[in-house]
């Protein structure tokens, strides 16, 4: 790469229909599937790579014998490129929907135990006040959501910053912290007996669990293991409350939630708490957003209600 071009005059070199490419051979790692996803040939899916790579004089991808693989300078394009075609597809829903009457378009990204007592109340009052907004949300895991942030497909998360992610990307304010409880079925066997329940018994109990890089998981793991406890625990998992919730009712399975998750739950008369001190301590759920990217009128005017500042802009 010519160190004396600046920015600007190397972006001359590099077309959109390039970046497109890296994203298409990020996906399928093979030129031929990613030409034919763009509906080009292979050839000239060639030259563009080519040109690209010629522009930054950098080799992108390795050619191996059954596709393609990225190298360290790929990896960092594709970062790029995947950043641009979000950044884009962002502008053309706000386009959209100012076309259609709405003044903007709201991406949130929450986790499981920020929905009940924090992310509805805040969308219910955001959309009285504002019902020109398009309002999307995606519930996962903390892992899951930081990864959609880093790409652009949410605008902020309520979550939890995980490891391995630089935590100077990104800004991180505390808005909920509480105890974990686990809760069953509301007819489960456990209420109809006398006594205490303890860890050791709940560790022959089959678990409906968030999949492994969860905080919520990595932590009650270690819980049991502190405890003393070895055994292999039974366990499905997923991320998705709707899922916990069925499989929950439709056997004596176990689940680990926030309390103010499982308290709504217990007044639609779905579920209840099972009476043990679970020494399960998560991070406070936060508010997390990109320290690079601007945030939209719409996601900047929800960002200030969640922190206090009112529902009018």
């Amino acid at each position: 790469m010519n160190p004396g071009l600046t920015d600007a005059s190397l972006m001359l070199h590099v077309r959109p229909r390039q970046l497109l490419l890296l994203a298409r051979l990020d996906a399928h790692r093979h030129l031929g599937r990613a030409a034919e996803a763009m509906n080009i040939s292979q050839p000239a899916a060639t030259k563009l790579l080519q040109q690209l790579e010629e522009s930054l004089g950098e080799q992108l991808f390795d050619r191996l014998a059954r596709g393609m693989a990225p190298t360290p300078y790929g990896e960092i394009l594709i970062r790029y490129a995947h950043r641009v075609l979000s950044d884009f597809g962002t502008a053309r829903e706000e386009m959209l929907a100012l076309r259609s009457g709405l003044s903007g378009a709201l991406r949130v990204g929450s986790v499981p135990g920020a929905v009940s007592g924090l992310l509805a109340p805040a969308l219910v009052e955001y959309h009285l006040l504002h019902p020109q907004v398009a309002v999307s949300v995606v519930v996962e895991t903390s892992d899951l959501m930081q990864a959609q942030l880093e790409q652009g497909d949410v605008d902020l998360v309520l979550g939890r910053l995980t490891d391995g992610h630089d935590e100077a990307k990104y800004a991180s304010v505390p808005l909920l912290g509480e105890s974990q409880v686990v809760v069953v079925r509301a007819a489960h066997p456990v209420f109809e007996r006398t006594g205490t329940v303890t860890l050791a018994e709940m560790a022959n109990w089959s678990w409906v669990l968030q999949p492994p890089g969860s905080p919520q998981r990595g932590r009650f793991e270690a819980a049991m293991r502190e405890a003393g406890i070895q055994a292999r625990l039974d366990i499905i998992e997923t991320a998705s409350p709707i899922a916990i919730t069925a499989l929950l009712e439709n056997s004596d399975m176990a689940a680990v939630m926030p309390a103010s998750q499982a308290s709504h739950y217990a007044r639609l008369g779905v579920l209840r708490t099972v009476p043990v001190e679970l020494p399960v301590r998560v991070p406070p759920i936060c508010l997390i957003t990109r320290e690079d990217r601007a945030l939209s009128p719409a996601a900047a005017q929800f960002r200030r209600q969640l922190l206090g500042g009112g529902g009018h802009a």
